[in-house]
């Protein structure tokens, strides 16, 4: 397709063809996120970039590969994002809601685990119990994607599903919590404010690069991932105080652009012909999921003596920043961010290790 030039782009040759293609998507995302963040749209660069990569797709009957190096280097950003609310809180504030965290937090996934299951059974042929699972699990969209190429599962249906999610308690959040008491006063800012510098913007840089290479040397599920996380998380303990390793505007834009790209590029019409399938029974288990959150905020409530805003905000299924945004605002205490990060860990495991799980429960059921 197209005639090749003599070039090498990220050590990979380049067809003028696929020039052509990545020289509109690129600015028609890039276009497309600036007015959905003008807009307030929850996700918008990933939505953007999907929209301008899907419809190139689907225009041109083509695949729009995006190169894996600039795709590690994205998902490196990524595992940084992740670990950074890990790095804000006290070990001591974890620990003393660790009890209720971990109870709420394995609910809450089983829940996704089952819908996850249940959508397999549903249709095997298009959704396997890894794309099944990862579609479902409360939290952690921004990572499901990544997580869902590096394990083989379907990541389009993965990404389209998890977003739905997102989308949904984005925008029911703020809506729901108006109704709330809050605890207005009791709590601290939760959000991540610090000093950027240089030698931090180049410290992100390098984590994202050799992140994968350390996950890849202890073996680690999803190293391109979960590298990155395990060294942020251990470079910031050595960081001066007031300073986070939080990406620049500019790295996040790349990391959810590429996210973005991965999935819109690879949409066909045979694949969303079989979303659109699957769309009630999706759409019915993130309801599930919505309502067992809103459900066990109540307990949780009552075993931590604290308000049910911040219970409910505490198992919230996704959309941290929205979740920590209105916490701060609320005057929230720190049961929201330990709760969500004891489920994000968790997340993270079972995701992580999703495959062996999977084998391993299979084999207990045979000998059944």
């Amino acid at each position: 397709m197209g005639e090749y030039v003599a070039q090498r782009h990220w050590g990979i040759s380049v067809d003028t063809h696929t020039i052509l293609r990545w020289g509109i998507v690129v600015p028609v995302s890039i276009l497309l996120g600036w007015l959905f963040s003008m807009w307030h749209v929850p996700a918008a660069w990933i939505l953007a970039a999907i929209i301008a990569s899907g419809a190139m797709a689907l225009i041109t009957g083509e695949d729009l590969k995006v190169n894996r190096k600039f795709y590690g280097l994205s998902r490196g950003f990524i595992g940084i994002m992740a670990a950074l609310p890990l790095t804000v809180v006290s070990f001591g504030q974890l620990v003393g809601y660790l009890p209720a965290a971990i109870t709420m937090s394995f609910v809450t996934i089983a829940l996704g685990i089952f819908c996850g299951v249940m959508l397999h059974r549903q249709r095997p042929r298009d959704v396997s119990s890894e794309t099944g699972i990862l579609s479902m699990l409360p939290g952690g969209a921004s990572l499901m994607p990544a997580l869902a190429d590096e394990l083989g599962a379907d990541y389009r249906y993965v990404a389209l599903t998890q977003y739905l999610r997102l989308l949904i308690v984005s925008i029911s959040l703020p809506a729901v919590v108006t109704f709330l008491d809050t605890p207005a006063g009791r709590g601290g800012d939760l959000r991540l404010e610090a000093e950027t510098t240089w030698w931090i913007i180049a410290l992100v840089l390098v984590i994202a690069l050799v992140g994968e290479s350390l996950g890849k040397f202890l073996h680690l599920p999803a190293a391109a991932v979960l590298g990155p996380l395990i060294l942020t998380v251990l470079a910031s303990f050595f960081l001066p105080e007031g300073h986070t390793l939080e990406p620049i505007y500019a790295f996040k834009v790349i990391a959810f652009l590429s996210i973005g790209w991965v999935c819109g590029g690879g949409l066909s019409l045979p694949s969303l012909k079989a979303f659109a399938k699957q769309l009630p029974a999706t759409i019915l288990s993130i309801a599930a999921v919505l309502g067992l959150c809103a459900a066990t905020a109540w307990p949780l409530m009552h075993w931590l003596n604290i308000s049910y805003f911040e219970a409910y905000l505490a198992t919230s299924p996704g959309a941290l920043e929205t979740v920590l945004a209105l916490s701060a605002e609320g005057g929230a205490g720190p049961v929201v961010i330990a709760v969500q990060l004891t489920r994000l860990i968790a997340v993270l495991v079972i995701a992580g290790y999703l495959p062996q799980l999977i084998r391993a429960v299979s084999k207990f059921a045979k000998r059944r």
